[in-house]
């Protein structure tokens, strides 16, 4: 029978865990931000948690996961920011399990949980449209019903790391006669069928990550559907929901805050009052949502969640580490433009990538000016658009 990691003490499995990080996460992808694992790297990283049984920790013992409880699971992922861990993404264990263990039937959990938990298996997540982003509910890709079978047609955009993934969830009109929202089904299909294609987008960053996913007569089994014909909707908010609790964590601008301090100390520039108010100022914003983080946390761990303030934090979060690298720049003056890496202020990184990492954040998983409409109908009311 596995240990029990739960029944330890706190302190006892952080020590537990930081033994294991520190030993076993390659020092090549310690690089902070700037960096995300993907294709060959994110499937060596799953397979290595998954032999030394730290992999999904949040899924159910039923599952394969570690059943961790969320003070746990949020003591992982401190001392992976503590070491510098480079992000995952993890479409597969952190946001299409919990909607299979919630909405698939027995035969879709048996056929691809085991899967992602053993790194075969990356997804991606095709919801974004080129006309169809912020207000995702008016998509239109199609699925049409064809015996046992569903003929997808259409076409995703953002779609991040499609490049690298075996599959996609993807969520697709299947009614078209009743109000947008309803009309929807959450549908799951293999990378490499006929009529599948993708197309990499290179970004500002020189990143080819997001990708554009097009469906020309696409062939999907129908007991591929997850959830009720048409009932998608459902579905995508309780993705959605998970994936805000992640966007609104500190870790990004926690990290570019040390980054800006390290430059403002090495650059001289502790005795520019201007520059001490702006850091002081985005200091204080960053315990606020370190401290709003916790309240989350913590009433999470209740079992509270307030859907309004998980967007409010989404906002704050995505916000402050686009104003830090703002900072960042700033002091950096001429070298901020330098396409490369730069070496000042005993700091040897790429401010331009930081910069353009930042931009997308206002923007994936629900746009910020889309949040703030979230936040001012739960808290104010209708009448208050």
């Amino acid at each position: 029978m596995a240990e029990d990691l739960n029944a330890l003490s706190h302190d006892a499995f952080r020590a537990r865990w930081r033994e294991w990080l520190h030993a076993n996460f390659p020092n090549e992808w310690r690089i902070p931000i700037i960096h995300r694992l993907a294709g060959e790297d994110e499937r060596r990283w799953h397979r290595m948690t998954y032999a030394a049984g730290w992999r999904a920790p949040s899924w159910p013992k039923e599952y394969g996961g570690l059943g961790l409880s969320l003070e746990k699971q949020l003591i992982m992922n401190e001392e992976m920011e503590a070491h510098r861990c480079a992000r995952v993404l993890d479409s597969g264990g952190a946001l299409l399990a919990p909607v299979l263990m919630k909405y698939g039937t027995e035969e879709q959990k048996a056929r691809y949980l085991p899967a992602i938990l053993n790194g075969d298996d990356l997804w991606c997540q095709g919801y974004s449209e080129p006309n169809s982003g912020s207000d995702l509910a008016s998509l239109g890709t199609t699925a049409v019903k064809d015996g046992k079978h569903f003929i997808i047609n259409g076409q995703k955009i953002w779609t991040t790391l499609a490049a690298f993934a075996d599959r996609i969830f993807v969520l697709v009109r299947t009614n078209k006669d009743v109000k947008k929202q309803a009309g929807i089904s959450f549908i799951l299909a293999d990378m490499d069928l006929p009529g599948l294609t993708v197309r990499p987008i290179m970004n500002l960053a020189g990143e080819d990550e997001l990708c554009e996913v097009f469906f020309d007569n696409v062939c999907v089994p129908t007991e591929n559907l997850v959830g009720a014909l048409d009932q998608g909707w459902t579905v995508a908010k309780a993705l959605l929901g998970d994936e805000r609790i992640t966007n609104g964590a500190p870790t990004l601008p926690r990290q570019s805050f040390e980054m800006l301090e390290q430059l403002v100390q090495g650059l001289d520039l502790g005795d520019d009052q201007g520059v001490n108010d702006r850091v002081a100022v985005l200091l204080c914003d960053l315990h606020d949502l370190a401290a709003l983080h916790r309240q989350v946390a913590d009433a999470a761990i209740r079992g509270e969640v307030d859907n309004a303030v998980l967007s409010m934090m989404k906002v704050l979060a995505t916000e402050l580490f686009q104003h830090i690298t703002d900072e960042m720049l700033r002091v950096s003056n001429e070298s901020a433009g330098l396409v490369e890496p730069v070496g000042i202020g005993g700091l040897d990184t790429d401010l331009r990538k930081l910069f353009m990492v930042a931009r997308p954040s206002t923007i994936y998983a629900g746009a910020n000016e889309v949040q703030r409409n979230i936040i001012s109908n739960m808290l104010l009311g209708p009448a208050a658009k």
